[in-house]
């Protein structure tokens, strides 16, 4: 069989090589839109930092790696897919004909309508060419602006504080990561932002990019404010890159729709990763969840599932995929799980020691912890994911976490390990 695989990302680099070992017979294909090697998104930031070269970001060193499997690979960017005659288009001229397809494309940065955006000096972050772009301007001292302080702007803002620039972050919400925080973590952590030097608008937006001086740019702000800078950076969000399946018949929400074997409506067509929504066993939805772990489980499912198309064997099935955020923002460690803004009738407890810069927020559906963030709580990290994940059953143990959100590993204890469930806390509790 032909497996072409569409993304040349984590998802798309762990799908061939799990197609590989289960298929060594089968023709391999990995379809990479960019002009480099296979590498790692989340990688570039410490790119920036200087903590890793170029070839730090690879996801396999070896030159030969790919060849060595005999995987073949493309630069090319999917322009057309015909589902009934199994043919992708590539926008080199090219046409694949495949048995199976595994859609991998990943996400694209989202760009405002804002004039100016179109200017040299502002960029992306979200490739090793941005990253060329924004290494060459900031340098040290450089004033930098940076649109979006979600989950990637932070992780963004990180880089560029290491880099030693005067930064100013911009964002729309109330607060900062408002997609994964409440108005008192998300406050918090701007707060503390701002103590490191970083200047934070909140409740702002940008209105206009002009050109000034000496290759400059003045950014009109919401708020009065016209900043002098010598880049912009946006990073006001990502969307899955599935454009290319308009009028195909795959269907998409989000991103592609897929079954527990990461299949989607059409069968022998699978996806993973940014690009993939897959069932979310907490909330009871799909959702398109961005992180590499669940893109890398996603991938092994569906090449697993791939391998066996038209051939006699077991399926392998997703055990689903749980919102998880831990974020690490100059210091300042906070995470979100599951649920984390609560649910219709459910209870919540919190509780905030501003002074320590710490804040936990547990969120319940009758006796299950089913969603909480939490900033400056490192310990309970591993078991807040436990509870969450496992749906585990707390018992008396909710009304203790009612009045005391920190008792969440004698909670864990007596009632996760008392039902036979098992998580990443048992390794963090081992590991403290």
């Amino acid at each position: 069989m032909h497996h072409v695989i569409l993304g040349a990302g984590p998802a798309g680099v762990i799908a061939a090589e799990t197609l590989r070992r289960q298929a060594p017979d089968d023709r391999i294909t990995l379809v990479g839109d960019e002009r480099e090697a296979p590498y790692s998104r989340m990688a570039i930031p410490y790119l920036l930092m200087g903590n890793i070269g170029e070839e730090g970001t690879l996801l396999r060193k070896g030159a030969r790696h790919y060849s060595d499997l005999r995987i073949e690979a493309v630069q090319a960017k999917a322009i057309q897919l015909d589902t009934k005659a199994k043919q992708v288009t590539l926008d080199n001229g090219q046409s694949l004909a495949f048995d199976t397809l595994l859609i991998a494309t990943g996400s694209n940065p989202v760009s405002a309508p804002i004039p100016g955006m179109d200017l040299p000096g502002v960029e992306s972050c979200w490739t090793l060419a941005d990253a060329r772009a924004i290494q060459a301007r900031a340098a040290k001292g450089a004033r930098v602006l940076q649109m979006g302080a979600g989950f990637i702007g932070c992780i963004i803002l990180e880089a560029l504080a290491a880099r030693g620039v005067a930064l100013t972050v911009v964002e729309m919400g109330d607060r900062m990561v408002p997609r994964m925080m409440g108005p008192a973590a998300g406050g918090m952590i701007k707060q503390w932002v701002e103590a490191k030097g970083v200047a934070v608008f909140t409740g702002t937006r940008v209105e206009s990019i002009t050109q000034g001086k000496d290759k400059t740019l003045d950014v009109k702000l919401s708020n009065g404010k016209t900043l002098n800078v010598d880049l912009v950076i946006s990073a006001t969000g990502v969307k899955p890159a599935i454009g290319f399946l308009e009028k195909t018949g795959v269907k998409c929400l989000q991103g592609v729709l897929t079954d527990e074997h990461m299949q989607s409506n059409v069968p022998g067509i699978y996806a993973a990763g940014d690009c993939a929504e897959a069932f979310d066993k907490v909330s009871g939805t799909t959702v398109v969840s961005a992180i590499q772990p669940n893109a890398a489980e996603q991938a092994r499912v569906a090449a697993l599932n791939m391998a066996l198309q038209n051939r006699p064997g077991k399926r392998a099935v997703l055990r689903g995929v749980t919102q998880i955020n831990v974020l690490d923002t100059l210091g300042l460690i906070s995470t979100s799980f599951g649920n984390w803004q609560g649910v219709s009738g459910g209870q919540h407890a919190e509780l905030t020691d501003a002074p320590a810069w710490r804040h936990l927020s547990l969120q319940f559906q009758d006796d299950v912890l089913v969603g909480c963030n939490s900033v400056g709580w490192t310990e309970h990290v591993g078991v807040m994911r436990g509870l969450v994940e496992g749906q585990v059953k707390l018992g008396g143990w909710k009304d203790e976490l009612l009045k005391d959100p920190t008792q969440l590993v004698p909670a864990y204890l007596a009632c996760a390990q008392a039902q036979g469930h098992w998580s990443g806390a048992d390794d963090a509790r081992r590991r403290a």
